[in-house]
C-alpha cells in the first residue's frame, strides 16, 4: 500500500498494485498534457465535481510516472483496473489531495 505521507496512493493494475505520486516533474507533465489549462484548474474542477475521463486518466498517467511508470497513456487502454473507473477516479482525487495536503486524505 502506498505511503500516504509521502504523497503515494496505489492502485492495481493487471492485478499488480502499483505505488503513484505527483512529482514535480510529474505535475509538469500533467500540465503540458492539459493543453494551457493548469494544476489549479484541474483541482478547482475536482473539488467542484466537474472533471472528466481525460481529467481522470491524466492523473493516473502522471501518478504512474511520478512512480517511475515509462509507459504512455495508450498503454492504459486495455489495463484491467481493479475496482474500476470509481477505483480510478478515487485515486486520482487522492492524488492531488496528497501531493498538495502533505499526506493523508
Amino acid at each position: 500500500m502506498g505511503n500516504p505521507w509521502a504523497g503515494e496512493v496505489t492502485l492495481v493494475l493487471d492485478g499488480t498494485s502499483i505505488d503513484l505520486k505527483l512529482t514535480l516533474g510529474a505535475l509538469a507533465e500533467l500540465e503540458s498534457a492539459l493543453e494551457g489549462e493548469t494544476v489549479l484548474e484541474l483541482i478547482e474542477r475536482f473539488e467542484a465535481g466537474r472533471f472528466s475521463t481525460r481529467d481522470v486518466l491524466a492523473l493516473i498517467v502522471a501518478g504512474l510516472r511520478g512512480g517511475g511508470w515509462q509507459g504512455r497513456s495508450e498503454d492504459l487502454l486495455s489495463v484491467e483496473i481493479e475496482g474500476g473507473v470509481l477505483a480510478a477516479t478515487k485515486a486520482a482525487a487522492q492524488l492531488l489531495a496528497r501531493a498538495f495536503a502533505g499526506g493523508g486524505d
